[in-house]
């Protein structure tokens, strides 16, 4: 069973940066795009930031100019680079892994989440 093992969460002040990481637990051949999705208490979970073997680079409005994503798709690996951090911001962070499928859809592959904490 293929893991995504997300590390870098925590408590961090307004304004103050956090670096977040996921890798797989084994490579995963055919990996289309990787993400961070994050979801807060009583919300339904969002899209943060994605990026594509290809290299491209999509954002949610709320952290444009504020997160960059970053990693090699290829070799199953993302970081989301988060600064000038805001209390709205906190959630729990999922990484994301888009296997594209001939038939019934693409599979998608979950990593447990990291906290992210933003407060004074």
């Amino acid at each position: 069973q293929v893991q995504l093992v997300e590390s870098g969460g925590g408590l961090v002040q307004p304004g103050g940066s956090l670096r977040l990481s996921c890798e797989a637990s084994r490579r995963i051949f055919s990996i289309d795009a990787m993400g961070w999705y994050r979801q807060a208490p009583g919300k339904q979970r969002e899209l943060v930031a994605t990026i594509t073997r290809g290299g491209n680079l999509d954002y949610a409005d709320s952290v444009k100019g504020r997160f960059t994503i970053a990693g090699d798709v290829a070799e199953n690996t993302v970081y989301l680079q988060m600064n000038s951090l805001k209390p709205e911001d906190t959630a729990v962070y999922f990484c994301n892994a888009v296997h594209p499928m001939p038939y019934g859809g693409p599979v998608h592959y979950w990593g447990q989440g990291t906290q992210v904490t933003v407060s004074s």
